[in-house]
Formats: structure tokens, sequence, C-alpha cells
């Protein structure tokens, strides 16, 4: 004969935890927007000027001299900025400084 299982009550279903509602949330309040200024027109952005051919050559009869050195390492074509008391290359860094006078 098969033993009898003695059947344990079932315990009460859990209960899921009883919703909390917020308090209800109040009415946005509506603030006095200022009022919007009208932007100032934008000045025009000034074009840069477009490095001239004099600027870099100085004509001398039928033959154009070079007024800026040109960089030792890059070769011709590059020729390299004048900042004051050095020159140099914009193309790989190289920096030459002009010598000082007493």
């Amino acid at each position: 004969m098969p033993k009898k299982v003695e059947e344990k009550p079932k315990e009460e279903a859990k209960k899921p935890a009883p919703k909390v509602e917020p308090p209800p949330a109040e009415a946005p309040k509506e603030e006095a927007k200022p009022e919007k200024r009208e932007k100032a027109p934008k000045p025009e952005k000034k074009k840069k000027q477009e490095k001239k051919f004099f600027t870099l050559y100085k004509i001398e009869g039928d033959k154009a001299v070079r007024l800026r050195p040109v960089c030792e390492r890059c070769g011709q074509g590059y020729f390299m900025a004048d900042h004051g008391n050095r020159y140099t290359c914009g193309h790989c860094g190289f920096t030459r400084y002009k010598p000082t006078e007493k």
C-alpha cells in the first residue's frame, strides 16, 4: 500500500506589496518667461588674403629671387616662415635661428 503523504496546508499566496501612490503632483506653475531678445547681427569675418607671388619672390630683371630661405631638410619648394628671431619650416618643423646683432 502506498504511504499516505500528509498534505500540508498551502501557505497563503504571498500578496504583492500594496502600491504606494506618490502624492499628486502639483500642476506646473506657469512662470513668466522673459521675452526673447533680438540678437545683434554678427560682424562679417574678414577673409585672409592669399599669399601672393610678391611676398615670396622679388623680381630683378629677368630673374625671380627668393626672399625667404628654403628648408634644408625638405628641399626646394618649402619656404621657411619668418618668426622675428627665427625661421621655421611648416612642413617638418625645422627651426633655424637668425644671428643676433650686437
